[in-house]
């Protein structure tokens, strides 16, 4: 049961969260940013919420997360006035490196095709000769 309330506030919390970034917070340093993920401890006192931007580049990614820290307090505010529980979590924003990863993956799979397919003319051509 406990597991169950757990993904419940889970997915509030990411809901709201999203919420309240797209119309609460109007700092420029935050546009683009998607919450993608929220991990909450067993006792409810900190959530780590898990974003991703549009942009890739490490100055815009600086900026971003100055501009979430900034406004951190706010989103606790507002998160508290729209979540029905006893105390509302410590926040802690961290970038989902997920995409990064599923990037990588996919340029070494790439590789290994195109080096399978080298490999294969290679083999064609000594044959041939």
């Amino acid at each position: 049961m406990a597991k169950f309330r757990l993904g419940r506030i889970r997915q509030e919390i990411m809901r709201e969260v999203n919420d309240i970034l797209m119309r609460e917070i109007k700092d420029p340093r935050i546009a683009g940013v998607t919450i993608t993920d929220v991990e909450v401890t067993g006792d409810l006192q900190q959530a780590t919420i898990f974003y991703s931007t549009l942009s890739d580049l490490a100055g815009e990614r600086q900026k971003t997360e100055a501009g979430l820290n900034a406004s951190k307090g706010k989103v606790r505010s507002e998160l508290g006035k729209r979540l029905s529980i006893y105390k509302t979590p410590e926040i802690f924003f961290e970038r989902d490196r997920s995409v990064d990863y599923g990037s990588h993956i996919d340029a070494l799979l790439k590789k290994i095709k195109t080096d399978d397919v080298a490999d294969d003319m290679d083999d064609a051509e000594e044959d041939s000769e």
